[in-house]
């Protein structure tokens, strides 16, 4: 492999990483921060997806930014008013929000599976002719991508500072707390998943349009992809403050993405990707516990050779 080839592939990795990334930093939110696991996460990451487009299509691509983010929280707040409000479990309630999605998302894209945007201007295209006759004019997918992580881990870092914002981690902790200190715990999972989902939402629109194509299966897997990469963040910013753990959560969607790349430049069939992503989660679940086992497992096989010897 050449080295242009390879650094177009390290480009184009560290590209799709930080789109991702934003998803990633959306269950940073929701399942770190919250303690809530969000499964409508591939649904909204289609809707943004779908909505972005649309709006893109008909001619404004900035406005479909703020569209997408609005269908985000849409979703998360129907999936927290049915845990919150409707005593939903929150994994059913993810399920219920995803599987309702699916119809909205090809009634959005106008009960089509599949929409072309082309000749659609886009937030990239825009860059692109910012940038026209500048050393950076190709790299417009990397500079938006790079702007709109930045901007919400900014935002991240000074929202959870707040007192709505310590609310919600302490949610998270410890639920009968914040009831006992005259806080809404339900208000709080209402706001975090809405904000939450607003940032998957961004992640969709953004794919979609650095994609110039939108499918309705463009979101499965998502959260399968964005769990693998946060346990991966947290193993480079496990401690710390809030933005240093969020810097950490978009170099493990970065990494994942790497991981990627390399399956794919070993030829490994597309239909095979799926099952590399439920590899790398077990791997990064499972990895701290056989590694706090090691030493006893070790003893056992030494205590053994020496039974053994002897």
């Amino acid at each position: 492999m050449s080295l242009v080839s390879a650094t177009a592939l390290l480009q184009t990795a560290f590209e799709l990483g930080l789109i991702s990334s934003l998803t990633v930093l959306a269950l940073f939110l929701s399942y770190s921060m919250l303690n809530v696991c969000d499964l409508s996460t591939d649904g909204c990451f289609t809707l943004g997806a779908s909505v972005g487009a649309v709006v893109a299509i008909s001619g404004h691509p900035y406005l479909s930014i703020v569209a997408a983010m609005l269908a985000g929280i849409a979703s998360g707040f129907i999936t927290a008013i049915l845990q919150t409000k409707m005593g939903v479990d929150s994994l059913l309630a993810g399920i219920i929000v995803n599987t309702a999605l699916y119809s909205i998302n090809i009634a959005a894209m106008g009960n089509s599976s599949l929409l072309n945007m082309n000749k659609t201007e886009t937030v990239f295209t825009k860059m692109k002719t910012l940038l026209a006759d500048t050393f950076l004019e190709k790299q417009s997918v990397l500079i938006v991508s790079l702007i709109a992580v930045v901007l919400v881990i900014l935002f991240l870092s000074l929202f959870l500072k707040t007192k709505l914002g310590l609310a919600i981690r302490a949610t998270g902790n410890n639920p009968d707390m914040v009831r006992s200190s005259s806080i809404n715990p339900a208000f709080t999972t209402i706001i975090g998943l809405c904000v939450s989902n607003a940032f998957t939402g961004l992640s969709g629109c953004l794919l979609a349009q650095s994609q110039k194509s939108v499918n309705i299966d463009i979101g499965t897997g998502m959260v399968t992809v964005a769990l693998a990469s946060l346990l991966i963040g947290g193993v480079f910013m496990r401690k710390g403050k809030i933005t240093a753990k969020a810097i950490g959560v978009v170099i493990g969607a970065i990494v994942f993405r790497l991981v990627y790349t390399v399956a794919l430049r070993f030829n490994m069939p597309a239909s095979m990707l799926k099952l590399v992503s439920s590899v790398i989660v077990i791997i990064a679940i499972s990895g701290p516990y056989l590694k706090s086992k090691y030493p006893e497992f070790k003893r056992r096989l030494d205590h053994n050779k020496a039974r053994r010897a002897a």
